[in-house]
């Protein structure tokens, strides 16, 4: 995995005394771990070994194979299967596909892991660099010509409408008024009627790197009715663990044990039944809800990304890694 996330093209090839014998994408890691796949195990698990190649004496347009094929890298190999060179699908067919979808900001919270900065500004206009968090995340959505936002406020909202109204910028913004505080959720029933279909769902103090156009294409193609972005996080206990029996006799020890889980992000991708089942008038928050539709059977599917690509202003201590990130100051 640290070899394909460095890569530009999230691609890595295997190869076997110089001759390659496979290739391994980011998106075949995201299905084998979709299919209950463990990092730990070998790559052949994962690996696609009938990778595309082109013979180096082979005159094509490889722009033209790799858009038909769906692949961002191709080897270039000599009569052994040695690769020579590596030809790179060019920068203008990495136009971001156009989704085009209402997006739901959750702007209504306290923040109160931002104290103090969040007892004068609200969380939503938190400065990272030259912008504030808010219009990152609409930056961020603008690429795929997402440009209506129905900004769910409640705290300090009339600092966040008036820095929106008076700042010119490219975005329909409709503001949502939270009457008391519902938690994660309750707001989102204030939209209820106003789409046709599928929207995003993002929390305010969050940005998530990847392709919206895949994620929304997951989500359709599995009929979910919400599909959470999650990342895969991995912690590791600084500490020597004991483990006992009921006696308190000591049966194993390990030292600085690292567990691995799924983390929810604060981005979803809905369908209108979602908002149904949100309680009129009520504080309840999105899990709950997420719960509730496990309970009822309704379809609630996951969409993959890595730890790297999840930033979460919410916590002080990674506002400086979202700066790093963005390239600001």
């Amino acid at each position: 995995m640290k070899t394909i996330d460095a890569g530009e093209n999230a691609v890595a090839f295997v190869c076997r005394d110089d001759k390659l014998v496979a290739a391994v994408s980011d998106g075949d890691v995201r299905r084998y771990i979709i299919r209950g796949g463990d990092l730990d195990h070998p790559i052949k698990e994962v690996a696609n070994y009938s990778p595309i190649s082109v013979p180096a004496n082979e005159q094509i347009d490889y722009d033209s194979l790799m858009r038909e094929k769906c692949i961002t890298a191709l080897p270039i190999v000599d009569e052994e299967g040695r690769i020579l060179d590596i030809r790179f699908l060019s920068n203008r067919y990495f136009r971001k596909r156009r989704v085009a979808l209402p997006v739901i900001i959750m702007a209504g919270g306290k923040g109160s892991r931002l104290r103090p900065f969040t007892e004068i500004l609200p969380k939503p206009l938190i400065p990272i660099g030259n912008k504030t968090i808010t219009e990152h995340i609409m930056s961020r959505f603008g690429e795929y010509s997402c440009d209506h936002f129905d900004m769910i406020v409640n705290y300090k909202k009339n600092f966040i409408k008036s820095f929106f109204q008076d700042n010119d910028n490219s975005y329909d913004i409709d503001f949502i008024e939270e009457p008391e505080f519902w938690g994660t959720a309750g707001g989102l029933k204030l939209v209820e009627g106003r789409y046709e279909s599928t929207v995003f769902v993002t929390n305010c103090d969050i940005l998530v790197q990847c392709d919206y156009a895949d994620l929304v294409e997951r989500h359709r193609a599995d009929k979910n009715l919400i599909t959470i972005v999650c990342a895969r996080k991995k912690v590791t206990i600084p500490y020597g663990t004991i483990e006992t029996d009921s006696q308190g006799k000591v049966t194993g020890i390990t030292e600085k044990p690292s567990f691995e889980f799924y983390t929810n992000t604060g981005l979803y991708v809905i369908e209108q039944g979602f908002l149904k089942k949100i309680p009129r008038n009520t504080k309840i928050d999105i899990t709950d809800v997420i719960e509730n539709c496990i309970r009822d059977g309704e379809k609630v599917g996951t969409y993959l990304v890595n730890e790297e690509d999840w930033l979460d202003m919410g916590q002080l201590d990674e506002m400086e890694r979202m700066k790093r990130h963005l390239n600001v100051k």
